[in-house]
C-alpha cells in the first residue's frame, strides 16, 4: 500500500512517494486501479487464489490514510505483519530508500494515523528518501512541493532498486532484502 495525498494537485509532490512505488508495482504487475468506495482508496488487484496481491492507495489525505487503510486490512483480513506501507521518509536524502519490519512512526503523521487505527504496528515499511528543508517550519510546503530534477531521478532510482529485492520481500526473506537494499544506499 502506498501513502500519500490524493488528487492531480498532488501527484507529483514528494508526500506521494508511496504513490510512486505502488503504481511502479501496478504497471510490472499490468494492473489498474480502479476507486473502491467502500474501502476509501483505489484498489488493483492482480493473480488468482492464495496467489492474490493487492495494491491499494488511500483516497484520504497522508495525515487521515488509517481509516482506508484499517477497511482494507479487514476487508481481506490480512496480518499486518504481511502488509507494506510505501511512504516519503524526511530523515533519508533522496535516493535512499529503507525497509523495515514494525518500529514507531518516527513522527510521520500518516504512519501515526495508521498507529491509531490497525490493530498491530507490526507491518513493513519501505521508507523512500525525500530529504528535509532544513528546519521543521520549512516541512509542509517541503513535502508538497515537486522534487528537483536530480531529487526526482534519484528517488525513482532507488524505487527501482527495490524491485532488484522484491521476489526477497514477498518471501519474507526480509534480512536479505534489507541486507541487498541498504547495501545500494
Amino acid at each position: 500500500m502506498g501513502l500519500g495525498n490524493p488528487g492531480s494537485r498532488y501527484e507529483h509532490t514528494r508526500h506521494n512517494a508511496g504513490h510512486w512505488f505502488i503504481n511502479r508495482l501496478a504497471a510490472r504487475w499490468s494492473c489498474t486501479f480502479s476507486s473502491d468506495r467502500k474501502l476509501g482508496g483505489d484498489l488493483a488487484v492482480t493473480g488468482v487464489g492464495d496467489d492474490r496481491r493487492y495494491l491499494f492507495k488511500p483516497a484520504t489525505y497522508m495525515n487521515v490514510s488509517g481509516p482506508p487503510v484499517a477497511s482494507f486490512v479487514r476487508y481481506y483480513k490480512l496480518d499486518t505483519s504481511r502488509v507494506l506501507v510505501a511512504y516519503d521518509e524526511l530523515d533519508l536524502e533522496p535516493g535512499v530508500v529503507r525497509l523495515k519490519s514494525g518500529g514507531g512512526h518516527g513522527g510521520h503523521n500518516g504512519l501515526r494515523d495508521l498507529f491509531a487505527h490497525l490493530p498491530a504496528t507490526d507491518f513493513l515499511r519501505l521508507r523512500i528518501g525525500i530529504g528535509h528543508p532544513g528546519h521543521k517550519d520549512q516541512v509542509s510546503g517541503y513535502v508538497l512541493s515537486r522534487a528537483r530534477r536530480e531529487e526526482q531521478e534519484a528517488i525513482d532510482s532507488a524505487l527501482d532498486r527495490v524491485f532488484d529485492v522484491w521476489d526477497q520481500i514477498v518471501d519474507g526473506d526480509l534480512d536479505a532484502a534489507m541486507n541487498a537494499l541498504h547495501r545500494r544506499n
